[in-house]
């Protein structure tokens, strides 16, 4: 005799209401969704008119399905997809990378960018076998990509939602995973009535890899339970360059035996604040470095305006060997700031008055105490050393004055070095743990190939 709780009753009438109102609800979210992207990919070629990010973005493109077919054309090693928005992203994805090619060295790794200012820097990054920008998605282009790769594992790092995109590769039961993703609850995601193609997004997702616990909860709070607290891959990242580092004999010479403030990819709010406090500092013990995030010529020049003492520009350095007259460098190139920090005594990052700060990351990969503006909520990292003393963050030129006069305090300093090379020694091994998670995955692929050929 069949048990009463095991007899299956039909849904009621408005249950079956309430899933068709959901349907209704998902359909317009994405027609709107439709909407927004074309109208979104519409206005960059515009602007591509007139921009120069646009006109990559847009050229980058082009003829991109033609690329991808003679490229793939002979391949077949297992692939392993990974997309990053940026070049932020890609920082936090690479040592993911570098791991999956030294323990699968068979795998090929097929690497994506939607903006230029990540494709056009790592368009030639030296572990990945094949670098495209990421085609605009829609249903068409989502199945034409994944027709001609063929990927065997998809990556998604951190921030980026395609819905075309995962929803083909879901469709094509392609793993697909979210490393070093993080969440906050007014994102889209967690609220309720507009959140109906963005709970399709996610469900898309495999597993889901988070920087915190918050994120965790947020993510549970909505019945995604396929995720786990593994960290930010970046501090790996970070940690490997600072044990890697390039030296830099001139930029040492200029040091000497002054103390150093290095002041990573600055906009124009933070050096305002910079050169008000650099010009009005009395004594000569202390240097200081600036790298802007713009190394255009107009705004170093706009930069070098509003200082009112002598300075170096790093293109300017060869054959020099006095520096005594001297006490700002402006570094007018991209690619030493990250080893840069090992110089240093202090960091200021930029972006706190914009969009964002900058990775504040690689500094504290070498124990330096860390000041950056005011916009730093968005960031895990920014928000535990600002709570714990690692880090400082400045509205304007009297409190950097004040945080720079507390951190000349011998046990002020350390304890907030201390606070923060705890905090990434603590938190390394990211990397390694989202691999263990995967591991299955890569080795069942491995098998699956080997038995084509038995």
């Amino acid at each position: 005799m069949t048990h009463w709780s095991e007899v299956k009753f039909p849904p009621s009438k408005i249950v079956k209401d309430q899933l068709k109102f959901k349907q209704y609800l998902l359909s317009i979210s994405i027609f709107l969704y439709k909407l927004a992207t074309q109208s979104y990919f519409i206005a960059i070629k515009f602007m591509s008119l007139f921009q120069v990010k646009a006109r990559l973005w847009t050229n980058g493109r082009k003829g991109i399905f033609d690329l991808l077919k003679k490229d793939f054309k002979s391949q077949t090693a297992p692939i392993i997809w990974m997309h990053c928005a940026s070049l932020g992203e890609f920082e936090q994805g690479r040592p993911f990378i570098e791991l999956i090619k030294s323990e699968f060295p068979q795998w090929k790794v097929l690497l994506t960018f939607f903006s230029p200012s990540g494709y056009e820097i790592r368009k030639n990054y030296e572990l990945a076998d094949y670098t495209y920008y990421l085609p605009e998605d829609s249903k068409k282009n989502a199945k034409i990509f994944l027709e001609i790769t063929k990927p065997s594992i998809a990556i998604f790092v951190k921030y980026e939602f395609w819905y075309f995109i995962l929803k083909s590769l879901k469709s094509k039961e392609i793993p697909i995973f979210l490393i070093s993703s993080i969440f906050r609850n007014n994102q889209l995601f967690f609220k309720k009535g507009f959140n109906y193609l963005h709970l399709e997004m996610l469900g898309c997702f495999d597993h889901i890899f988070v920087q915190n616990e918050s994120s965790q909860r947020l993510l549970n709070g909505i019945q995604i339970a396929n995720v786990s607290v593994t960290g930010d891959t970046r501090i790996d990242r970070v940690l490997t360059i600072s044990k890697n580092k390039t030296t830099y004999p001139i930029i040492e010479s200029f040091c000497g035996n002054h103390k150093i403030l290095i002041c990573g990819s600055t906009w124009s709010k933070d050096e305002s604040i910079l050169t008000g406090f650099i010009n009005n500092y009395k004594g000569n013990d202390w240097r200081w470095i600036i790298a802007p995030h713009d190394i255009q010529k107009a705004h170093i020049q706009e930069f070098e305006s509003k200082l009112e003492i002598a300075f170096w520009k790093y293109s300017e350095l060869e054959g020099q060997t006095d520096f005594e007259d001297r006490n700002v460098l402006i570094i007018d190139n991209i690619g030493m700031l990250s080893s840069l920090y090992q110089y240093g005594d202090l960091a200021y990052i930029g972006g706190g008055f914009g969009a964002g700060i900058h990775n504040i990351l690689e500094p504290g990969a070498f124990g330096l105490p860390i000041i950056f503006g005011t916009k730093f909520q968005k960031f895990e990292e920014a928000n535990f050393l600002i709570r714990n003393g690692g880090a400082f963050s400045v509205s304007n030129e009297k409190v950097l004055q004040e945080v720079f006069e507390k951190l000349k305090n011998k046990e002020s300093y350390l304890q907030s070095s201390r606070v923060v090379q705890n905090y990434l020694k603590s938190n390394e091994g990211a990397t390694r743990k989202i691999l263990t998670k995967l591991r299955p995955n890569f080795e069942k692929v491995n098998n699956e190939s080997f038995k084509k050929y038995i």
